[in-house]
């Protein structure tokens, strides 16, 4: 059914949800997460709606922890409360491109959502001599890029995970946050954080296909409505000779850890 393309181009980086498949993916979750699931601080989620159909550019930067989060997310937004459902529709997620090519089932699953498609800077990294595929990660980026510049102040809710990966127990630098974060948020008014608290779909050693479904009670929290230069500014304030660019980027994922924390006591009281 999907009509996702296999092999990403400049000419098919933004990728709109596909509607036939999107309701497979909310059956899965609705069938993996157990009573007492849902999401706190879906009246922050409305806030940061209207400011971005009031034009202004907003951002959603979650915890990243199963090729399912964007899944949870989408879902318990659109059952969050009145209007989530068009929420969750007005996300577009930033995606790295090995969702559309490593594996169809999972550029199956993967085009039930919006998104635009970049060259990952951890695979950037890979990439060496091989100056055929830096010219094709450059025109990738560049055309993405240049999207989303187009659609940021158009009513809708940009998604990217801070970290750019999945978090992997055995690596703990898979948690830490990706410097290219930061222009995100340099370049938006308003965003909201998102903390995830159990799993449906845990994070196994080798293909992403061998990862192993369970059931949960899953909690989402969702922060207040920050604006972006006021966090960016109370991050590099002072810090002149340093990373400015990883230190906020560090501070996004210190404060995702901490409504973490937080989001695990609430959930236990459900566990029960």
């Amino acid at each position: 059914m999907t009509k996702s393309p296999a092999f990403v181009t400049e000419a098919n980086v933004y990728q709109e949800m596909d509607e036939a498949i999107l309701p497979y993916l909310d059956k899965m979750v609705e069938d993996k997460i157990l009573p007492g699931s849902g999401l706190d601080g879906f009246e922050n989620m409305e806030e940061l709606y209207a400011l971005a159909k009031a034009g202004k550019s907003c951002l959603l930067l979650p915890e990243h922890y199963s090729n399912l989060d964007l899944s949870l997310i989408s879902y318990l937004i659109s059952k969050g409360g009145a209007g989530g459902k068009d929420i969750s529709r007005a996300v577009i997620a930033i995606a790295g491109m090995k969702l559309n090519e490593d594996n169809p089932v999972v550029s199956a699953f993967a085009s039930a959502y919006t998104r635009i498609v970049i060259y990952p800077s951890r695979s950037l990294q890979s990439l060496k001599d091989n100056k055929a595929e830096i010219i094709r990660s450059n025109a990738i980026n560049r055309a993405a890029m240049k999207k989303l510049q187009e659609l940021k102040n158009s009513g809708r809710l940009v998604l990217i995970f801070p970290s750019g990966t999945r978090y992997r127990s055995w690596d703990p630098s898979s948690k830490r946050g990706v410097r290219e974060v930061d222009s995100y948020i340099k370049s938006f008014d308003y965003m909201c954080l998102i903390a995830i608290n159990g799993e449906i779909l845990k994070v196994n050693q080798g293909d992403m296909l061998d990862d192993i479904v369970c059931t949960d009670v899953v909690r989402i929290s969702v922060s207040p409505v920050l604006s972006c230069t006021e966090f960016r500014n109370s991050v590099i304030e002072g810090k002149e000779t340093e990373d400015r660019k990883q230190a906020v980027a560090d501070a996004i994922m210190d404060e995702l850890e901490k409504m973490h924390i937080k989001g695990e006591e609430k959930r236990k009281k459900f566990l029960m």
